[in-house]
């Protein structure tokens, strides 16, 4: 029988965290793919796990998934752990888990920490709706895409932010997002945990001042919905009300809800822009 692939969440500071089923897991399965092996056996000598370990990381995650499928087609049990948090999350895990569907491997995940949903829970923001989005790319033309769909984005942001680089990201957001309510949790689980509900021009303050140090996570107010609204009647006041009825009226609307639209948009009355377009029309 083809072996199994278990995707085990590890703590993020805290060793703690780590639930029961993981350490189970760990002693039972065959083989180990960590991210860092170095990193991982201080965690297995923790919890005495003798399992042997294999490297799996982004330099080699393609080739080696290829080899791990074989392996656990062979029957071998192999859990998969990251340097820390949920396996797949902003790490090379998702390229084996990929591999594994295509090679009819089963995939199970053993749910535990994950950095940014820590953060979220922890942020004070707004959390049924979020969108996460790791680390920003370092490709200049990639990264000021992505900034320019954050800056419409109506969830809240949750992104991932090395120390070094902190200072230079909250400038970024803040001249793509403008003003925003944030959280920047750092040390998360450990004995120095920060949660700091600030904005990003106290936060530009903060950390031009002061040295930033350890793991951030920015948790970010998405864009108001009244903000949204105005952007958009400030949009729709570019054109005439004749080309704004135009566009609706190319979608296959009828003129009495083309206007209901066009007012909507506008915000105004409907009987506005039916008297508007009486009196254009008796001018003509």
């Amino acid at each position: 029988m083809a072996g199994r692939l278990y995707l085990c969440a590890t703590p993020i500071g805290n060793l703690e965290d780590i639930t029961l089923r993981v350490l189970t897991t760990l002693k039972e399965v065959d083989l180990i793919a960590a991210e860092d092996t170095r990193h991982s056996i201080k965690l297995l000598n923790h919890f005495q796990i003798k399992t042997p370990m294999t490297s799996y990381h982004e330099y080699n995650k393609f080739d080696k998934a290829k080899y791990l499928v074989e392996q656990m087609k062979q029957g071998i049990q192999l859990a998969l752990i990251t340097d820390a948090g949920t396996p797949g999350i902003s790490d090379p895990g998702e390229e084996l888990v990929k591999q594994c569907y295509e090679a009819g491997i089963e995939v199970t995940s053993l749910p535990g920490p994950a950095a940014c949903i820590t953060a979220l829970t922890m942020s004070g923001l707004e959390t049924r709706r979020f969108c996460f989005e790791a680390f920003l790319p370092p490709d200049k033309r990639e990264r000021q895409r992505i900034l320019e769909e954050l800056s419409r984005e109506t969830r809240t942001i949750i992104l991932y932010e090395a120390p070094h680089h902190l200072v230079k990201t909250l400038e970024e957001l803040f001249l793509c997002l403008g003003e925003r309510q944030i959280t920047i949790c750092r040390e998360l689980t450990k004995r120095h945990e920060e949660a700091d509900k600030t904005t990003l021009t106290q936060a530009m303050k903060r950390f031009g001042a002061e040295e930033p140090r350890g793991e951030f996570v920015i948790v970010i107010q998405g864009k108001s919905a009244e903000a949204m609204n105005q952007e958009m009647q400030k949009s729709w006041e570019s054109i005439s009300i004749e080309e704004h009825m135009k566009r609706y009226q190319d979608q296959g609307m009828d003129q009495k809800n083309a206007m209901k639209a066009v007012a909507k948009d506008r915000g105004i009355r409907k009987r506005d822009i039916y008297q508007y377009l009486l009196e254009k029309e008796k001018s003509s």
